[in-house]
């Protein structure tokens, strides 16, 4: 399954949006998840799970900490899906 960026871009800011309460208009791919948007680790958890989950593919715990930015999950996750 191929995931465009858009579209993972766009179910991260929902997710995001949903586990802690971001606006989705505020996230961009150039965005820190703790540093621009707040996002602890304990939520970053929560949306981990909720990306692995929409996005069918598993992101590995010692991945996650490389995940500092928006765009840098995107990345991530489109190539997992392909």
């Amino acid at each position: 399954m191929s995931l465009s960026p858009d579209a993972v871009l766009a179910g991260l800011k929902e997710i995001v949006e949903e586990v802690a309460g971001i606006p989705a208009a505020s996230i961009e791919l150039g965005k820190n998840f703790t540093d621009d948007l707040d996002v602890d680790s304990l939520s970053m958890v929560e949306v981990v799970v909720a990306a692995e989950e929409r996005f069918g593919v598993k992101i590995p715990d010692d991945k996650v900490t490389e995940l500092a930015t928006v765009g840098d999950a995107v990345n991530f996750i489109v190539n997992a899906a392909k």
